[in-house]
C-alpha cells in the first residue's frame, strides 16, 4: 500500500491509476490524515447482456389477421 498527499496524487494521477490497475492500493492523505483509498474495481459481478433466452417465431414479421388488426384500431 502506498500513501501519497493530495498534491502528489493530482500531479501523478495517471501513474497512480496504473499502479491500481496492477492491483496495488493507494491511499490519498491530506496533512498526513488518510482521506481516500484508490482500489481496483471488481468487474467480475457484471452479468452478461441479454440474460434471458427466448425465440422469435417465424410468423413475427407477418401481417396481423384482420380481426386482430381491427382490435387495435
Amino acid at each position: 500500500m502506498t500513501t501519497v498527499n493530495v498534491q502528489e496524487a493530482k500531479t501523478r494521477l495517471s501513474e497512480l491509476l496504473a499502479r491500481v490497475e496492477r492491483g496495488e492500493e493507494v491511499v490519498v492523505a491530506r496533512a498526513g490524515s488518510p482521506v481516500a483509498r484508490l482500489v481496483p474495481i471488481d468487474t467480475s459481478w457484471r452479468r452478461p447482456f441479454g440474460g434471458l433466452e427466448f425465440e422469435v417465431p417465424d410468423s413475427f414479421s407477418e401481417p396481423l389477421p384482420d380481426d386482430e388488426l381491427a382490435a387495435w384500431e
